[in-house]
């Protein structure tokens, strides 16, 4: 499958992208699969490299969870707990957006890619010039700024008190973007920035917003 380029000035480039970096929006974006995915309400994953061991169950299990709701999720998908949670979701049938810290022109794409690539419910994005092969901190702290603005929500499995992570979610907060987190000890200090705790019933209001735009979309 190709990468197209969707350009600044193209009436399909994100209007969030324009509007939250306002003066120095990625000059284009490349995009591998189905675009239609982009106009889905999208929930970004992220979590720390270091995650404790409950909250990896309890992550785990809330990948599942969403997965059967069909919710779309998106990330960068780099730490562990974030590359568990990619395969389970590749596993179901809703879209997925993954968006690398890296080019992905020329990007040799995962076995596990290539079936949901073709079937229409996987989307590789990413902000970065052609030759930026190589992941990098600057870059990764881009992309998740890039994932961040593109999402209705941010969902953080857990951010170590100081982390690069928690920094994030405290930008996050600022941005005015609903931040949710697992309801945990581990996650006190994100909830008292503001996080709110994602419980397996928001989940299933998302499923029924899934159908609700549905049954929108399908009576235009």
């Amino acid at each position: 499958m190709d990468v197209v380029h969707l350009e600044l000035g193209d009436p399909l480039y994100p209007s969030a992208l324009r509007i939250f970096f306002s003066d120095h929006p990625p000059k284009a974006i490349a995009i591998m699969g189905n675009l239609d995915i982009l106009r889905q309400k999208k929930l970004a994953l992220f979590c720390s490299v270091q995650c404790p061991g409950n909250l990896i169950l309890q992550t785990y299990d809330l990948a599942c969870d969403l997965r059967d709701a069909g919710v779309t999720v998106l990330g960068g998908f780099h730490s562990p707990m974030e590359k568990e949670c990619l395969t389970l979701l590749l596993r179901g049938t809703q879209p997925v957006i993954v968006c690398p810290a890296r080019s992905i022109d020329r990007m040799r794409l995962p076995t596990e890619w290539k079936a949901p690539l073709a079937e229409g419910r996987l989307l590789l994005l990413s902000p970065f010039a052609e030759k930026l092969h190589r992941v990098t901190t600057d870059l990764a702290q881009r992309r998740n700024e890039f994932v961040a603005v593109l999402a209705d929500k941010v969902f953080v499995a857990h951010a170590a008190p100081g982390s690069k992570t928690g920094r994030f979610c405290r930008d996050v907060l600022a941005w005015g973007k609903p931040l949710l987190t697992l309801d945990s000890e581990e996650n006190v200090h994100l909830l008292a920035l503001g996080a709110k705790p994602l419980r397996p019933e928001s989940v299933g209001t998302q499923r029924r917003m899934n159908a609700g735009q549905a049954a929108e979309e399908g009576s235009e």
